[in-house]
């Protein structure tokens, strides 16, 4: 009885190990940065309020996270992301005065419905927290932003609340003018620990402490 016992609980780890792979391991579907190739020559004002739009494209908006999972002897980095982001941004005489940005947590996903389930319910805890939101605290000067169809960078610094707990942020952001869309991407180095967001003993992975927060943002007037 006893070795029928361990030969059954070794053939359910020998089939748990794939199983593991697939639902911990795979590298999820993250929000990249602008696609260059995609942008053409600015073809409206910078000055006014931008809207966050969701609209089909090779720059569709879009945000998400980054982390490494890790498993004995083996680690590997995996995202998730939602399009549920919605917020505006205010451009005065070339100088971004006030923005927010508010991304819909609880409809994260990756490729993975069972990591889905841990990161929304005992990650990010987002029947509790179901949004996370950066706010802009400080004007910066857009002027220079090229409106040829290039991309440039800007320093943003504000505030950014995830999991209910908020801190200051100042983090280098792609942006391009591109047509009647005004386009903003940054990868956004975090500390889950400073956010009160804890890894829990999940069964295959534990999630490491640094990663980071993926945006990606179509604007239009």
């Amino acid at each position: 009885m006893v070795a029928v016992s361990a030969f059954a609980i070794l053939a359910v780890l020998v089939a748990f190990i794939p199983l593991a792979r697939t639902l911990f391991f795979s590298h999820g579907v993250k929000t990249e940065g602008i696609d260059e190739s995609a942008l053409a020559e600015a073809s409206t004002d910078l000055d006014g309020t931008w809207t966050v739009t969701n609209r089909p494209g090779p720059n569709q908006t879009s945000a998400g996270y980054t982390f490494d999972e890790v498993l004995p002897g083996e680690r590997r980095t995996t995202s998730g992301s939602t399009q549920g982001v919605h917020g505006s941004v205010t451009i005065e005489a070339g100088t971004l005065t006030s923005g927010e940005i508010t991304v819909d947590m609880t409809n994260l996903k990756s490729d993975a419905d069972v990591r889905d389930e841990s990161v929304r319910r005992k990650i990010f805890h987002t029947d509790e927290y179901p949004e996370s939101t950066f706010t802009v605290t400080e004007p910066v000067d857009l002027s220079t932003v090229p409106d040829d169809g290039s991309m440039g960078s800007v320093e943003l610094t504000g505030e950014m609340t995830i999991h209910g707990t908020t801190q200051p942020v100042t983090q280098t952001f792609n942006v391009a003018r591109s047509g009647e869309q005004l386009l903003v991407a940054a990868d956004i180095p975090i500390h889950r620990e400073d956010y009160g967001v804890e890894t829990p003993e999940l069964v295959a992975a534990k999630i490491s402490e640094d990663g980071e927060i993926n945006v990606r943002l179509d604007m239009r007037k």
